[in-house]
């Protein structure tokens, strides 16, 4: 615990949970189900995920974002379907003609719809990393399985499930870590005490992660320190994830001087009222510090430049990508153009 962090930050409450997840157990599968995020602030209705196949849809169309919940989402899904009645059944039918000692079998099984969620979201790498880490553990099991008393099958399908808790639980704890260090890195050049102005895009909050948060994190643990004067939200357009997203987790939680400006206002209110720092999230860091993040990111760090604003990028260690140089070399996912359109009211034809 980093001097003068109170005892305990105050988490996020219930009605900004992202997600619900039930174990299960010998008897009963695990259950997953996610906030629609689309829905915000309107509704707070959660979709069932039954399988791999609703993971990937949800995490595709947007219903569920945010780098870490992508990961996670696509894990617990993994878990859910690997445990379900038709996928138990196939995989039954797998070892049956090819015995119960195929390795191979198994794991490209898995493999495969690892693969699949892969394909969801092509710029947070925090979902290949992710699956890279499950495919690691069933992999070690390869040298180790003549130890256990289970059968193949049952080992891959229990590692999964075993390690897809595990990267929940640890997603949580990491985000109220990250959020402690941004609180200290904001505060330590001011003056003991000081109230500060936070600028943040998009949303990084509990909506985007298991818990928490990772930018928005760096808020609630200001806040938690009583030295948030205002959090200062773009609108972020075109899915105004900071109108929506943003803006209802500071209303939830009834946050210090929440205030909505849309993206083009962000200079002018540097320029113009005091900001203390901007903090904003990340979907890919890369081994140079290269950083992709919401569209919209650049513009405002080149604000902050300009107007002598410290700039601070949160992310947890499963957004660093040591495998890509630079950031010219990630590739940008780039969404249908309807969804700029249609939110705009363009005219037809353009």
């Amino acid at each position: 615990m980093t001097e003068g962090q109170p005892a305990a930050q105050q988490a996020a409450p219930e009605s900004l949970r992202s997600l619900i997840y039930n174990d299960g157990d010998d008897d009963q599968p695990p259950t997953l189900q996610v906030l629609d995020q689309l829905l915000i602030p309107d509704k707070k209705e959660y979709m069932e995920i039954p399988d791999v196949q609703a993971a990937w849809a949800v995490i595709r169309n947007m219903n569920i974002r945010g780098a870490p919940l992508i990961a996670i989402v696509a894990c617990l899904g993994l878990a859910v379907d690997l445990r379900s009645a038709k996928v138990s059944t196939d995989l039954d039918d797998l070892v049956e003609k090819h015995g119960k000692d195929s390795f191979e079998t198994v794991f490209n099984f898995v493999d495969e719809k690892m693969n699949y969620l892969n394909s969801s979201r092509p710029t947070a790498v925090n979902l290949a990393n992710a699956l890279a880490e499950v495919r690691e553990q069933l992999l070690s099991l390869k040298q180790s399985s003549n130890e256990s008393s289970l059968s193949i099958r049952d080992q891959i399908v229990q590692a999964v499930v075993k390690y897809a808790r595990f990267m929940l639980d640890r997603d949580a704890k990491d985000n109220m870590t990250l959020a402690a260090h941004g609180a200290d890195a904001i505060l330590k050049p001011l003056p003991e005490g000081s109230q500060v102005t936070i600028m943040t895009i998009c949303n990084t909050g509990a909506l985007a992660t298991s818990h928490y948060g990772t930018a928005l994190g760096v808020v609630r643990a200001t806040r938690a320190r009583n030295q948030l004067k205002k959090v200062v939200a773009l609108e972020t357009r075109p899915y105004n994830q900071g109108s929506r997203l943003t803006a209802f987790e500071i209303v939830e939680e009834q946050m210090p001087g929440g205030t909505l400006i849309c993206d083009s206002m962000a200079a002018y209110f540097m320029a113009t009222q005091t900001v203390d720092a901007v903090v904003i999230g990340a979907d890919r860091v890369c081994a140079n510090g290269d950083t992709a993040n919401k569209v919209g990111s650049y513009a405002l760090s080149l604000a902050a430049a300009a107007h002598s604003v410290p700039f601070y990028v949160a992310a947890p260690f499963t957004t660093l990508d040591v495998h890509t140089a630079h950031g010219k070399d990630i590739h940008i996912e780039e969404r249908p153009a309807k969804e700029l359109l249609e939110s705009a009211r363009a005219p037809k034809g353009i």
